[in-house]
């Protein structure tokens, strides 16, 4: 199937993570229809994602309130209409510590019994032609759209969260054939009219018109 292409979701410089680029499944499974799903990070223009470490970092959580992408507008990345939204799922707090990931990642397998609520966390979902797009872990509360409603590509229609399955406040993209995460099959996704910092640091960049960004490159949106 061809890939569908969209906007990032977003204003400013974000970390791509579990890109699609660099392997697929990207996220190392095909559950929930995320086999070319993508992360995107909110970071300053130092790559941090969070201005502050302390003891917590090293060794418990961390409240999502300390990470830039928190609260961050999150966009419609195409024309759309809204099929599903899910919103009341609580913002977990952080984990950067590796002792605060092994009781996280011993849960894993009780969330993914849960279901799609307790992965995607609040999250909409809109049909784009034969597809069906998802921005997941959104910031509760903050959803702005509901079943029906007609966007644009570059609508508001969320903030950033922590919610569902999210150890750092991300965004979480992700194109399907059936707007059903629980059964749905993954479709390819690329992005139009990027900058694109590569992995390593440094101000150099390359605009691309058309792409799958790579893991840990920055990327942040061009206007066309």
């Amino acid at each position: 199937m061809d890939a569908v292409v969209l906007d990032l979701p977003f204003t400013g410089r974000w970390i791509v993570q579990n890109s699609p680029a660099r392997r697929v499944p990207s996220h190392g499974t095909t559950l929930m229809g995320t086999s070319y799903a993508i992360d995107f990070v909110g970071v300053d223009d130092r790559r941090r994602t969070a201005p502050l470490r302390d003891w917590r970092t090293y060794l418990a959580t961390e409240p999502p309130e300390r990470f830039y992408a928190y609260g961050r507008p999150i966009l419609a990345p195409c024309d759309g209409t809204v099929v599903a939204v899910h919103d009341g799922e609580v913002d977990h707090e952080a984990r950067r510590s590796q002792l605060a990931l092994v009781p996280y990642a011993l849960g894993q397998a009780g969330r993914i019994r849960q279901g799609p609520a307790a992965i995607a966390g609040n999250h909409v979902t809109l049909r784009y032609g034969a597809v069906f797009v998802t921005l997941v872990h959104l910031r509760r509360g903050s959803l702005l759209v509901e079943v029906g409603d007609a966007v644009t590509a570059g609508q508001q229609v969320a903030e950033c969260g922590n919610s569902g399955n999210s150890t750092e406040p991300h965004v979480h993209v992700q194109a399907n054939d059936s707007a059903d995460i629980a059964t749905a099959r993954a479709v390819p996704l690329a992005f139009r009219d990027y900058r694109e910092w590569p992995r390593g640091g440094g101000e150099a960049y390359v605009d691309r018109t058309l792409g799958v960004p790579a893991e840990a490159s920055v990327v942040a949106p061009v206007a066309g």
